[in-house]
């Protein structure tokens, strides 16, 4: 099976570097000895279509290696690059804006609630900018797991808007389908702890 990625690091000297793939995950390790060599010298930020085999130490490395001519890369972004602002995302933050203030006229939420709200997305949106720079320079990444911890810690708005602006994580599907998961586990919590329905119980 063939994958597609970006050559992100590559060390001339030592003759090795990562590919970043672009349907997402980690960087994959490649060495000079994986490119065709018809491919002529590996260039930074170089499209590259590849496989993937086990190395020595069991560890994911690039094998059969080429780089993809520029028609390909054009119709391969085409396909696989999410709509700008796609409907889900346009309207998910209104519609939650709108959702608070009806919350807020019935049943008057706390101010710290918004607070946290605008604090937690800010620290997610920093968390996915400090992922993306991570992936850009191969160095450790942010397990996702953390990301979607952060999402469902009330910063989905920020994650959502990091998404969007910095095109990190809004083409994983499987990644989107657990974010959008976290939405809506964070927004039935936040809706069941301002209603009553959250003190009758308490007092069963």
């Amino acid at each position: 099976m063939r994958f597609e990625g970006t050559l992100k690091t590559w060390n001339d000297d030592r003759g090795c570097g990562f590919i970043e793939p672009t349907q997402g995950g980690e960087e994959i390790f490649v060495h000079i000895k994986a490119f065709d060599a018809r491919g002529g010298r590996p260039q930074l930020n170089q499209p590259l279509s590849f496989e993937v085999e086990m190395g020595p130490q069991g560890k994911k490395r690039a094998h059969n290696v080429t780089p993809i001519r520029k028609a390909q890369v054009a119709k391969t972004r085409h396909r696989e690059s999410p709509a700008q602002w796609a409907t889900s995302t346009l309207f998910a933050i209104p519609a939650f804006l709108v959702l608070y203030v009806v919350v807020s006229v019935i049943w008057r939420p706390p101010l710290w609630i918004a607070a946290l709200y605008a604090a937690a997305s800010l620290i997610t949106f920093i968390a996915y900018a400090i992922d993306k720079s991570a992936a850009t320079k191969g160095n450790w990444r942010t397990p996702e797991s953390t990301l979607h911890l952060l999402a469902l810690a009330c910063g989905w708005p920020g994650a959502l808007c990091a998404q969007q602006l910095l095109r990190h994580k809004s083409s994983k599907a499987a990644f989107r389908s657990v974010f959008w998961a976290t939405v809506v586990l964070n927004v039935a919590g936040f809706v069941f702890l301002c209603t009553p329905l959250r003190e009758l119980l308490a007092k069963i």
